[in-house]
């Protein structure tokens, strides 16, 4: 049980955006249920978020199997008694030319990043139903906006997610639960460390803020949407990218 403090679930939350966000989370004061695809980052990640005090559940799952999401997200709500905020993140790159992708890259990617949101959100709803409250916060990209060549699936997968977040919106909303996504600019991660001196510049020279992003900027605007600061925001995608994308 969660001794009425918040509990959130963030998926994908060994590393990057999902890390920060989860630990942003924790910060506020809430209990947590992660998941990741391997047990040693998602132990590792959990251990380290247990420094802030609340309760960490750390759990290996394939965000793609329909079953496999809803056993999790509903023994996440019946460990804790309750399950206030769901933070959708995991996600996958298989990038490739249009001409050239295989239908299993496209695949892969549409079932990782959005059929994985509606899983999750559909085994989330019951209990926020019951409740007449909840928060529902996915992950997009500035992407499902910009296009990007190179990126057919995954400008695909989060455009989808955020045409899914206006329609939850609608439905859901009479119950007192909110949906909405937010879609990162270029974040400073694992993958844009490795891109070379020349590769930064490209991409910082895009950003009328002349800089990358950080996970902990997603993260704060995750915690402005789950708090009642963002109780009367739904159905809405928030660009968060330096100015990149207008």
């Amino acid at each position: 049980m969660s001794d009425n403090r918040p509990v959130a679930i963030v998926t994908g939350a060994s590393r990057g955006i999902g890390f920060a966000v989860a630990e942003e989370l924790a910060k506020a004061g809430y209990d947590l249920a992660i998941c990741a695809t391997r047990e040693t980052t998602v132990n590792s990640a959990a251990d380290k978020l247990l420094a802030h005090g609340g309760q960490v559940s750390a759990h290996v799952v394939n965000v793609t199997d329909a079953d496999a999401v809803k056993a999790f997200v509903q023994g996440v709500a019946k460990q804790f008694g309750r399950l206030d905020v769901l933070v959708n993140n995991a996600g996958i790159t298989k990038d490739g030319l249009a001409m050239r992708m295989k239908a299993d890259d496209w695949k892969s990617v549409i079932d990782t990043n959005l059929s994985s949101v509606f899983y999750a959100s559909q085994a989330a709803l019951k209990p926020m139903m019951k409740a007449r409250a909840g928060r529902i916060i996915n992950i997009s990209s500035v992407v499902a906006s910009m296009g990007n060549p190179g990126q057919l699936n995954y400008c695909a997968s989060k455009g989808g997610i955020d045409a899914m977040t206006r329609s939850l919106a609608k439905e859901v909303g009479s119950r007192n639960i909110t949906v909405n996504a937010i879609a990162p600019g270029f974040i400073a991660t694992d993958m844009t460390a490795d891109l070379g001196e020349d590769a930064h510049a490209s991409l910082t020279s895009q950003i009328p803020l002349g800089r990358l992003g950080n996970p902990e900027d997603i993260a704060a605007s995750v915690l402005f949407l789950a708090s009642n600061s963002g109780a009367y925001i739904t159905g809405q995608v928030l660009h968060v990218n330096g100015g990149m994308y207008m």
